[in-house]
């Protein structure tokens, strides 16, 4: 959510965003905030002139019943009852007028950052850097559920008689790595200086609206029946909560944490042949990371963030590259955003393994997340990105280590996680 300031002194540059964001239907949204926002500072205003007229004319009635003036004194608590029921009325009215105002407000994407290209959906997001070299071995990679198989690690049969489509049960060696994956990364975010935290895996509805859009919302969450509570997603919606109505003392900026949670996912839509494989799935785990911080320090935080996942993968033998999100991509609190890619020797091309965003003050506008400096009061910045998120990270992983003998390489990085072994040899 933007300034209210911000968008009543600069209307014209929030139009121009909407349009980069190709969401040209929102844009009577302005006009409409700014009617709404004049309409609520003038009942302001208004209420404001009433209670100190009603304050400086409550002194005279003590001078006129002293002076034996009673009807002039009635008269004048006449008009001081008349004020206060004006005023209710005022208060009532700019309360209306700001919910609603609030309410649109929402609907308003955030400025996006200068450097991020337009493009209308992630079709046209660009390229920024390979890492690693993307190779393709002279045998024939498996598909990443045959290769589960075929060390007995995947049971989506029995998952989809307890669960449903979209569900799956790991085993074994799959289920080890998988676990070691998660473990790697908890670790490696720790060396990097991050605290680790276990968050609560529910969060109520204003935490919800606090971190993301309504629409966002409704595509990803499970609600619990009967209760203000959603699943979350990402580990991120609960770690920025965390700080909900907090005045964040500026000498703990920046405050760094990594984040591990199982994340629910609602993923409508069809899924094509992945629907056999474990790439899209109702419910995953994920390693976090998440940054509160200054203004002037989100873009610096926000380059160091997603290399670290860069260099995470890369370090399990990973070939990934790094893909900047036009602006018909971002959702609508994000300023500025990229994916990290890995390498598909198998289909020959990258897929989506990480995201990496900043959120400039959105999130912490909507939360209340505030913290106060030499030059006042004000809002800090929110950062998140994926570590890992598995079992996207088991695929990337099991096709750029499988061997052509159908064995499964351990990087060295893996090794103390995985008691020590350095290949793991098919069962089928």
């Amino acid at each position: 959510m933007i300034d209210i300031k911000f968008l009543r002194e600069n209307p014209e540059v929030v139009k121009e965003n909407i349009k980069k964001k190709f969401q040209d239907e929102k844009l009577p949204l302005v006009d409409e905030v700014i009617a709404l926002d004049a309409e609520r500072r003038a009942a302001q205003q208004e209420a404001d002139d009433l209670k100190a007229e009603k304050n400086k004319i409550s002194k005279q009635i003590g001078a006129l019943m002293a002076q034996g003036k009673k009807e002039e004194a009635e008269a004048v608590k006449k008009q001081i009852a008349d004020n206060g029921a004006k005023i209710d009325e005022l208060s009532k009215k700019q309360a209306e007028l700001e919910e609603k105002v609030t309410a649109i407000m929402m609907k308003i994407p955030n400025i996006i950052d200068a450097s991020v290209p337009v493009g209308k959906d992630d079709s046209e997001n660009v390229e920024i850097q390979k890492y690693g070299e993307p190779v393709v071995p002279d045998f024939e990679v498996p598909f990443h559920a045959d290769i589960l198989d075929s060390i007995c690690g995947l049971d989506k049969e029995a998952a989809g008689r307890t669960s449903g489509n979209g569900f799956y049960y790991l085993m074994g060696d799959a289920a080890r790595i998988h676990s070691a994956m998660i473990s790697y990364a908890r670790d490696f975010m720790i060396d990097k200086g991050f605290t680790y935290c276990i968050p609560p895996f529910m969060i109520r509805s204003n935490v919800v609206n606090g971190v993301m859009s309504f629409a966002e919302m409704e595509a990803m969450m499970y609600k619990i029946e009967g209760e203000d509570l959603f699943l979350i997603g990402t580990s991120e919606h609960s770690m920025i909560g965390k700080f909900q109505g907090e005045m964040v003392n500026e000498a703990s900026l920046p405050i760094t944490m990594t984040s591990y949670s199982p994340c629910f996912r609602k993923e409508v839509g069809a899924h094509g042949m992945e629907e056999r494989g474990v790439y899209r799935v109702h419910q995953f785990e994920k390693q976090e990371m998440v940054v509160l911080c200054k203004p002037e320090e989100s873009m610096d935080w926000y380059n160091k963030m997603w290399s670290y996942t860069v260099e995470f993968f890369r370090s399990l033998d990973v070939p990934v590259r790094t893909l900047e999100c036009c602006s018909g991509d971002l959702a609508d609190l994000k300023v500025k955003s990229c994916d990290v890619e890995a390498w598909s020797p198998r289909q020959q091309k990258y897929f989506e393994v990480g995201s990496c965003s900043t959120l400039g003050d959105a999130q912490a506008r909507r939360l209340g997340i505030r913290t106060k400096g030499e030059n006042g009061t004000y809002y800090v910045h929110t950062l998140n990105n994926t570590v890992l998120a598995t079992p996207r990270g088991l695929i990337a992983f099991l096709e750029n280590n499988v061997q052509a003998d159908g064995s499964i390489k351990i990087p060295e990085a893996l090794r103390p996680y995985m008691g020590g072994k350095e290949v793991i040899t098919p069962v089928k």
